[in-house]
């Protein structure tokens, strides 16, 4: 298949594109530093998707101002779905987050929730890929929480992911049938997110001191418990645990 990786150039799209083409698939790595593909601005969308008969989004807005983040998952997604019924593809997948419906004081997670409506509302077949926090993003994680020396998150729990994982996951999703709905992926282990971003800290010989603060936000939203874990009895639950991924990552020189 022709097969369309928005966000081609991040984290996970590196490895979708990487994962597509060992199956032999025709991958487009789209992102602006790629080569001018620019889902916001619309250009060079025609001609990519031409042919294409999955797109897979994995972008992500550069500003989490609340007014900018929302300008970007709509523009975006709107040109993505307008240029996908012109192509007629017949299959979008977007990667979002576990518990997004129930985080909408964040601006983050309610552009998300608008991005998710869009997808839903047009023609386009679809299938909507909700994932837990990627283990990679426990550094950002602990540093917006980060006031001086000392580093105040929530109790709630967490099932952190390997974005390798994750990726393996999303391109199952995306050469399947469409699912018309959510799909959700998590990890193998729950933990605390004071445990989560605690025992990171601790692998890189960080000194600052996580507290546990439930009156804390996570980017601008309140949790509860179970805010951030899956809800569905069928999520996809994945292998690699997280003291693995740290020893790895300490070797490889990735934290």
């Amino acid at each position: 298949m022709k097969i369309v990786v928005m966000g081609g150039s991040g984290l996970i799209g590196k490895q979708l594109v990487a994962n597509l083409r060992e199956l032999r698939h025709e991958v487009v790595a789209a992102s602006p530093s790629l080569g001018g593909i620019n889902s916001v601005t619309g250009e060079g969308l025609a001609e990519a998707l031409s042919g294409a008969q999955v797109v897979v989004d994995v972008t992500n807005s550069p500003s989490f101002e609340d007014i900018a983040v929302l300008e970007f998952f709509e523009t975006s997604t709107r040109n993505l779905l307008a240029a996908e019924a012109a192509a007629g593809v017949g299959h979008h997948v977007a990667l979002s987050v576990v518990g997004s419906d129930g985080l909408l004081e964040s601006g983050y997670f309610r552009a998300k929730m608008a991005q998710e409506a869009l997808i839903k509302s047009s023609k386009v077949p679809y299938t909507l890929v909700h994932s837990t926090q990627f283990y990679e993003y426990a550094g950002n994680i602990a540093d917006v929480a980060t006031d001086w020396e000392t580093v105040r998150l929530p109790s709630a729990f967490v099932q952190p992911i390997s974005s390798h994982d994750l990726a393996a996951a999303i391109v199952d999703f995306a050469v399947g049938a469409p699912k018309y709905g959510i799909v959700e992926v998590a990890g193998p282990e729950r933990m605390r997110m004071d445990e989560f971003i605690g025992r990171f800290l601790s692998a890189n010989q960080d000194n600052r001191q996580v507290i546990v603060d439930d009156n804390g936000h996570y980017f601008g939203a309140r949790l509860n418990e179970l805010s951030l874990v899956p809800d569905d009895s069928n999520a996809r639950i994945t292998s690699t645990r997280y003291e693995d991924w740290l020893s790895r990552s300490q070797v490889l020189g990735h934290s």
